[in-house]
């Protein structure tokens, strides 16, 4: 929601108007100083949507505010065309409407276009919300980032690795709805504040790293690389079971950390649909993205998000800090997954982070079953999952 700046307004005077802490309502507007607002300006609101009012008989900014549990100030401040003395029955005015609900629905597949229109519909009410371009697929694909909080300490979650694991992507968005949900409306999750997580850690979410994959096991193949990518597929036209990216490439299976074991005892040995190494480590655009921005970023935790096997792995080499351990035990404690330190498995994004920057990284393998995963467990997994991501951006040791 956008209001235009008035003389005397500021965004501590907007933050108690609509109950929205001001640090939201700073992050919302980065390019607007906050000591020297200029009267005409348009701010924006987070947490917020204008929504368009007929006036009916009996009608005031009184009684409208006292039915929206609002001040009328922030009507006057949304209308400032409007002579509240003097409604007309049938005119139109607005009125703030506080967002309650998730905007988007977390229970569905999201292909790159979904992921992208719901990205736009959370940006539009959540514009603290930070997003930018990491790189792109082997298809053109923008892999994107998106950022809440804006603390010292970083933790950063992906999904989507492989194709045929796209829930893992759902799983994500929905917990960003909430997390947004909880910030404005200052609710609990879990029985945690989510203000004071937000002003204490910057959490990075990539929630599609492979989206050519994606939309390959979703939507079958592109009409221009059908053929191509049907050899690759076995000769089958059925790409539900498909890991890999655009090129046949594992993208969990890039990573310099051992990736040449890995590359012997893989059966693999050209593109497949799952399992290919490449023919070197970070040889894919997707993979490189990810990597730049570890490297840039300089995570305390990451968490890959996985499916399946309700369990979770943690340890590379003991490389891993003492805390990894101390997380391992309490992610077991919240969900019930079962915590394995080493599994005879390389080159994975969770070990090429651990044994590049010593500190914390998870490989997180949501639900059971045979991915992909139905949707008809995405409720029971968000249950299990959600006290592991609380805890990976709350607790610190």
């Amino acid at each position: 929601m956008k209001v235009k700046v008035r003389r005397g307004d500021s965004f501590w005077y907007y933050s108690q108007l609509f109950y929205i802490p001001v640090r939201l309502i700073v992050d919302s507007n980065p390019s607007i100083e906050a000591e020297r607002l200029k009267i005409g300006t348009e701010v924006k609101i987070p947490g917020f949507r204008s929504e368009e009012y007929t006036i009916r008989e009996g009608d005031s900014f009184w009684t409208l505010a006292q039915q929206r549990n609002i001040l009328v100030d922030a009507l006057l401040l949304l209308n400032e065309w409007v002579n509240p003395t003097d409604l007309q029955i049938g005119s139109k005015v607005l009125l703030p409407a506080r967002v309650v609900s998730p905007l988007i629905k977390g229970k569905q597949a999201f292909d790159p276009k979904t992921l992208e229109h719901a990205m736009q519909q959370l940006r539009e009410v959540y514009p603290f919300i930070k997003s930018r371009t990491i790189g792109e697929s082997v298809f053109g694909n923008e892999i994107v980032e998106w950022r809440i909080g804006n603390g010292k300490r970083k933790v950063h979650f992906n999904g989507s690795f492989h194709a045929n694991e796209w829930i893992t992507t759902s799983i994500l968005m929905k917990f960003i709805n909430d997390y947004v949900l909880a910030l404005t409306n200052g609710s609990l999750m879990r029985g945690i504040e989510a203000m004071p997580v937000y002003e204490s850690v910057m959490i990075s979410f990539v929630p599609m790293v492979n989206p050519d994959g994606v939309d390959l096991v979703l939507n079958g193949p592109p009409a221009d690389q059908r053929k191509e990518l049907i050899e690759i597929n076995k000769g089958s036209a059925d790409f539900t079971g498909w890991k890999a990216n655009g090129r046949g490439v594992d993208l969990n299976n890039q990573y310099p950390a051992k990736w040449e074991l890995e590359k012997e005892r893989k059966e693999e040995k050209a593109p497949a649909p799952r399992d290919f190494p490449g023919y070197k480590p970070l040889s894919e655009p997707e993979a490189v993205a990810m990597a730049e921005l570890a490297e840039k970023e300089k995570f305390d935790r990451v968490l890959a998000i996985h499916t399946q096997g309700k369990e979770f792995y943690w340890g590379y080499e003991g490389m891993e800090p003492p805390e990894s351990a101390k997380l391992a035990a309490d992610f077991t404690r919240v969900s019930g997954y079962e915590s394995i330190r080493y599994i005879d498995s390389y080159a994975g994004y969770k070990d090429w982070f651990v044994q590049e920057f010593k500190k914390a990284g998870f490989t997180i393998e949501l639900g059971k079953g045979i991915n992909p995963l139905p949707l008809s467990q995405f409720n029971e997994i968000y249950q299990d999952v959600l006290g592991i991501f609380l805890v990976a951006v709350y607790k610190w040791y």
